[in-house]
C-alpha cells in the first residue's frame, strides 16, 4: 500500500512539474510569439508606444514579470488568461494600455507554447532605472 501511495505521488507530482514548463530560449520565445501574434499587441520593453502613439495595446513583458514575481501559481495563471482571454471589465493594466483585454489564443498558440513563452516571460528581470 505505501509503494502504490508513493507511485500515486511521484506520478502526481511529475504531471504537476509539466504543466510549469522551463523557460523558452530569448530566440524561441519571440519566435513563438511572432508566430502567435502575440507581438502584435506587447513588447518585451516598457515604454514603446503602441498604434499612432497611444499607449501600448498591451502591456511590455518585463511589467507583467514584475507584476506577478512570487505569486503562487502565476505561471499557470498567466498561460491560462492568454489561452482564454482577460476580463475588459476586471483590468488591472487599465490606464497603463490602450487595448481593454486579452482575446483568447487559444486558436494561435498551443497550451505546450504558451507556457514556454510565460515562462520565458516570468524569467525577465525589470529594468533598472
Amino acid at each position: 500500500m505505501k509503494k502504490t501511495l508513493s507511485l500515486t505521488a511521484l506520478v502526481l507530482s511529475l504531471a504537476a512539474s509539466a504543466s510549469q514548463a522551463a523557460p523558452a530560449s530569448p530566440s524561441e520565445a519571440i519566435k513563438i510569439a511572432t508566430n502567435a501574434g502575440c507581438m502584435t499587441c506587447h513588447h518585451i520593453e516598457p515604454g514603446a508606444k503602441g498604434p499612432d502613439g497611444l499607449a501600448p495595446i498591451g502591456p511590455a513583458w518585463r511589467d507583467v514579470s514584475a507584476k506577478y514575481q512570487g505569486q503562487k501559481d502565476a505561471q499557470k495563471t498567466l498561460t491560462h488568461t492568454v489561452l482564454t482571454g482577460s476580463n475588459p471589465y476586471d483590468s488591472h493594466w487599465k490606464g497603463k494600455v490602450s487595448g481593454l483585454a486579452m482575446p483568447p489564443n487559444k486558436v494561435a498558440i498551443s497550451e505546450a507554447d504558451a507556457s514556454k513563452v510565460v515562462a520565458w516571460i516570468m524569467s525577465l528581470e525589470a529594468k533598472k532605472k
